[in-house]
């Protein structure tokens, strides 16, 4: 299970040299690779204001025009071949995301917090559905798209829902280097407020943290996520071989999950991540 968690510092790197296989599109090439490893420095658990810094790896690829990605420990699989060149992009295929967070005490650095127990790790598999247009505003080779994602806990933890938009826009500025933004929310069902955020009476005992029942009322949108990225190609060309990365974002917890005791007293709803890495292109 260490091992599990210490990737949990990948939930925030969405952005490796993903623009790779947009310019490949040039080559008509149908199947590519992009692997991608560094360290982030993140939030000890979601909602915490202590941080750690941790190893990361990511991937984004294709075979034979079917893409892949991952998005921090998701895995996304789009089932529908990509058109290549510039154009519309459908996607629509299977989501499953392992979820980390309080998984292991000993990676929970606040005190109070620690005593409420370690969660178990949740296993989320759903579906996703979204739309890209590559050559948007700069170039033949921009890419901006939206998906929805929608997964449901099967692995026994929280037992619930997650709803996650995301907005992607990412611009090579030359053959070596590439920008990229994006924009998501995650909107959760209310057994997974209930298994995050509510602080029942022996747990309140426990941990000295007061009792709070309101993050479970109902369902409602938890966080929302402000990325930015860069990534310049070493070997001249991000379509092939290495490149070094950086991301950095910003998440906002929202609402009644903001007001858990293990948010506004023992962390803060300000969360704030960074990433450096390299990657190397197939």
């Amino acid at each position: 299970m260490h091992r599990f968690s210490s990737r949990l510092a990948a939930t925030i790197v969405a952005t490796l040299p993903l623009v790779a296989p947009v310019l490949a599109q040039e080559e008509e090439q149908h199947s590519t690779l992009t692997i991608g490893v560094g360290a982030a420095a993140i939030p000890s658990y979601e909602g915490s204001d202590d941080y750690r810094v941790m190893p990361i790896v990511q991937a984004r690829g294709k075979v034979h025009d079917f893409s892949f990605w991952t998005r921090g420990t998701a895995l996304y699989v789009d089932a529908i071949p990509d058109p290549g060149g510039t154009g519309v992009d459908f996607e629509f295929g299977p989501v499953v995301n392992v979820r980390l967070d309080r998984t292991s005490r000993k990676n929970i650095k606040d005190d109070a917090v620690r005593l409420l127990g370690k969660r178990d790790t949740g296993i989320e598999v759903g579906g996703f559905v979204g739309l890209g247009k590559t050559g948007v505003i700069t170039s033949d080779y921009d890419n901006l798209s939206a998906r929805v994602a929608v997964t449901k806990d099967v692995g026994g933890a929280h037992k619930s829902y997650v709803v996650t938009p995301t907005i992607e826009y990412f611009t090579p500025l030359s053959k070596t280097a590439f920008v990229g933004t994006s924009v998501s929310a995650e909107y959760v069902g209310k057994k997974y407020g209930r298994y995050y955020y509510d602080i029942g009476a022996l747990e309140s005992a426990q941990s000295n943290l007061a009792p709070y029942s309101r993050a479970g009322d109902k369902a409602g949108f938890k966080k929302l996520n402000f990325n930015l990225s860069a990534g310049k190609s070493l070997s001249g060309d991000l379509r092939h071989g290495w490149a070094i990365f950086a991301v950095g974002g910003y998440s906002r917890i929202l609402g009644r999950y903001a007001d858990s005791p293990i948010v506004a007293d023992a962390g803060s709803k300000n969360q704030w991540v960074g990433a450096v890495g390299i990657g190397y292109t197939f």
